[in-house]
């Protein structure tokens, strides 16, 4: 298969039951970079059997996870993805003739997310388009400082293309619950940084908000149950998120760690 000059760039930890998929679906890429931070499973294996250059370093948060992969990529554009995520065809069609046009000018590109949880895709509570940057000309696009919910930063003008990425979020709960208490912390750790409060009563009305907008303003009702789950997780995501930003205050203020 002939490559296209291009990197992408993954980073990993027990990704077993994705990686294999995800890079699949680019092995038409020049350049496949995989940072991991500690599998136990198979991950390293199935990446070794796509001649990736595979890189092993200490966690340190998502955007610097990612920068770093990013900073080992040598081609002249950069695709980033998640483990979870796919390249169908059609938008692996769209990136190659980006890529090997020398008309265009635009320093990076936007993609739409088919994001799908539980079998279905979700198309409603703004998971649908869920436009994201992820390709970009190598030393134009640097990973935000969040240490949660992280995105691209392109200096330059960034296009669109049509077709989407796909993402295959996890779907079952006992992963998502522990997903939660993970993004919580980040979240209100966050937030403690910038000098936000919360009350716990501040936080319960956070929470139902959260749902009535997912669930009925924005028509995740629409999604059937795994409509209704994720604008449960999502709310419940957003509780402990301000709890936390209060705990966070309140053992400050003791001189608790």
């Amino acid at each position: 298969m002939e490559k296209i000059p291009l990197a992408v760039a993954v980073i990993t930890k027990d990704e077993e039951e994705n990686i294999g998929a995800c890079l699949q679906s680019v092995v038409w890429a020049a350049q496949i970079v995989v940072v991991d931070s500690g599998s136990t499973d198979k991950t390293l294996e199935i990446a070794a059997q796509y001649n990736c250059e595979i890189y092993q370093e200490e966690w340190r948060g998502f955007g610097a996870q990612k920068q770093s992969a990013i900073d080992k990529c040598a081609m002249p554009w950069i695709l980033l993805l998640d483990a979870d995520e796919r390249v169908p065809a059609e938008t692996a069609a769209a990136i190659k003739k980006i890529v090997l046009s020398g008309d265009n000018k635009d320093a990076g590109f936007s993609f739409p997310r088919k994001n799908f949880f539980q079998g279905r895709w979700i198309k409603h509570a703004g998971w649908w388009p869920d436009r994201i940057v992820r390709l970009f000309r190598n030393k134009t696009g640097r990973m935000t400082e969040a240490s949660v919910h992280e995105a691209v930063a392109v200096t330059g003008t960034v296009g669109k293309i049509d077709f989407p990425l796909e993402h295959f979020t996890e779907s079952r709960l006992n992963k998502i619950i522990r997903k939660i208490d993970k993004y919580s912390s980040l979240g209100a750790a966050e937030a403690f940084k910038q000098g936000k409060n919360a009350s716990l009563a501040g936080a319960l009305l956070r929470a139902i908000f959260t749902f009535h907008q997912d669930y009925l303003l924005r028509l995740g009702i629409l999604d059937g149950m795994p409509g209704l789950t994720l604008a449960v997780t999502d709310a419940v995501n957003k509780f402990f998120k301000y709890a936390k930003l209060n705990e966070l205050h309140r053992n400050n203020r003791d001189g608790r760690p």
